[in-house]
């Protein structure tokens, strides 16, 4: 049986913009070194090296910088790994 989909473009954007409307946040600290912050962005969400450091450098300059975009599930649970490794973040909407 084949089920067709009558959604629309609009439907379907906005269904993904939901599912992806929150973002973890990373802020800037005077304690963690850039070793640190760029391992843990390598290895609990899932950035390249090059991608970390470039995070590491936004969040020391501009104090903060969005590392992650997605669902609220999702984003918790790194939020919480990077919390547990003493990093400023938060997850916004």
């Amino acid at each position: 049986m084949i089920k067709f989909s009558y959604e629309t473009q609009e439907e379907v954007e906005l269904e993904a913009a939901i599912d992806e409307s929150f973002v973890l946040m990373l802020y800037n600290d005077d304690v963690n070194t850039f070793d640190h912050v760029i391992e843990s962005l390598v290895e609990i969400c899932g950035h390249d090296t090059v991608q970390a450091e470039q995070v590491a450098f936004l969040v020391h300059t501009k104090g903060k910088c969005d590392i992650k975009h997605g669902k609220f599930e999702t984003l918790e649970k790194m939020c919480y790994k990077l919390l547990k490794r003493q990093l400023s973040a938060v997850i916004e909407q």
